[in-house]
């Protein structure tokens, strides 16, 4: 743009030069057609330096234009990067690397040594058909085995299980069988996560909206509102734990934001 501006002010300098020396020295009808010849001819000399730009502009244009036309025609334009497609045996064990992992993280939450191993030969194929597998579990007080269900929504249940051989069992009362659900072994925080958290939190929520703000769990799983002098059942938890799992499971309820206390008539939860 300075350039175009210092060539602008360089021919109005010669104009006025060459206008100054025609009616110097030139007199008569030649005077007037040589001022409009010189007049002419820096107009065309304006014109040319203001559209010079553009013209360069344009064919500049039309030379990229031309070039990508070009590479286009010969291939070279298309994208020659390509997403690298992982080898079937190297997506298994990435997908099961990451299953392990939050099996582990599952079983530690409650037994800080946890190890395990898959009792099942390709337990890839369970996580992909959303099927149940058994693994055999370590540092685990009370269990040895648990069965693992994959959800369709990306979810894991964990169920642990104590497996005794036929031989060593006993009939009458010491029979596992005989035993009622809420007198086995039972670990109280996974049982909150497969059994309580679903139909407590649904609850809670409902009670609150009601202007409710605490429930007592009663001794064989129903849960409980006081409504008057009476504490009326609104919905029931399978498998509730034995007394002797209380004070655990009241420590389960309070590192999941609820307010909990052993009383007379049960676990109270309040929030």
């Amino acid at each position: 743009m300075s350039n175009d501006k210092g060539l602008l002010s360089g021919s109005i300098t010669i104009l006025i030069g060459a206008v100054i020396a025609i009616m110097a020295l030139v007199r008569g009808p030649w005077q007037a057609w040589l001022l409009i010849g010189v007049f002419t001819l820096w107009g065309l000399w304006v014109v040319l330096i203001l559209l010079l730009p553009y013209m360069q502009q344009a064919k500049r244009r039309r030379q990229r234009q031309q070039r990508e036309r070009q590479l286009h025609a010969e291939g070279v334009s298309r994208s020659t990067f390509q997403v690298p497609e992982l080898e079937e045996p190297i997506s298994d064990d990435l997908l099961l690397r990451y299953a392990n992992h939050r099996i582990l993280t599952y079983l530690r939450s409650s037994y800080a040594n946890a190890c395990f191993e898959w009792c099942e030969p390709k337990p890839t194929e369970l996580i992909r058909t959303n099927g149940t597998g058994r693994i055999r579990l370590y540092n685990v007080d009370d269990f040895d085995h648990a069965d693992i269900t994959f959800g369709k929504d990306a979810a894991i249940r964990c169920d642990l299980l104590r497996i005794v051989p036929l031989s060593k069992t006993e009939t009458g009362a010491d029979d596992p069988n005989n035993i009622p659900p809420n007198k086995q072994p039972i670990d109280p925080r996974i049982w909150y996560e497969n059994s309580g958290r679903t139909v407590l939190e649904a609850l809670v929520a409902d009670l609150n909206s009601r202007g409710h703000s605490k429930l007592t769990l009663r001794e064989n799983g129903d849960i409980c509102i006081q409504q008057g002098e009476e504490l009326v059942p609104q919905e029931h938890l399978s498998n509730f734990p034995a007394k002797v799992y209380w004070p655990r499971l009241v420590e389960v309820f309070e590192s999941n934001g609820l307010s909990a206390e052993t009383t007379a008539q049960g676990i109270q939860v309040s929030w």
